[in-house]
């Protein structure tokens, strides 16, 4: 299972990933992963509406990983444990962007960018991701230059 572009990005759908990155890679589908979101319905009806018209599909990991694929798909993962698990299961995306993950509420996280926060479970979830040879980093547009992601956990020593 190849040819898809992977995000992990916790805000989901909006309006970097509608425009700015559909256009950049050619995207024509966009499939958001994740098994909480896919089980709420609010966020089914709502995700695609945000989608600005690119048909979007709101899966769980298990039916991302059976869905088609090729290169004008973007799977918009809201964790890097989401992205381990399809990479897990046979997804071979030959990058993943760590683009926009907000920090949560009543959590404790360390902003690695100013547009990244992680968790020290999140930190792990991303090592084990990079272990499994995909390339890892993160790029929040188009125009900037993408960074390798592990130098900067480690950076923060995370």
């Amino acid at each position: 299972m190849a040819g898809a572009h992977v995000r992990i990005d916790n805000r989901l759908i909006h309006g970097q990933v509608t425009v700015a990155w559909t256009r950049r890679l050619g995207v024509r589908r966009l499939l958001v992963c994740n098994d909480d979101v896919a089980a709420d319905d609010l966020q089914r009806a709502l995700l695609p509406q945000a989608a600005r018209g690119l048909p979007t599909e709101v899966l769980t990991v298990a039916d991302t990983l059976t869905a088609e694929t090729g290169p004008d798909l973007m799977i918009v993962a809201k964790d890097p444990e989401d992205a381990f698990r399809l990479v897990e299961g046979g997804l071979h995306p030959g990058i993943v962007n760590v683009g926009n993950v907000a920090p949560r509420p009543g959590t404790t996280y360390t902003m690695v960018t100013r547009s990244i926060a992680v968790t020290a479970d999140e930190a792990d979830a991303y090592r084990k991701l990079a272990a499994t040879g995909v390339p890892l980093v993160t790029q929040l547009m188009p125009h900037d230059k993408p960074a390798d992601f592990l130098p900067l956990l480690d950076r923060k020593g995370l």
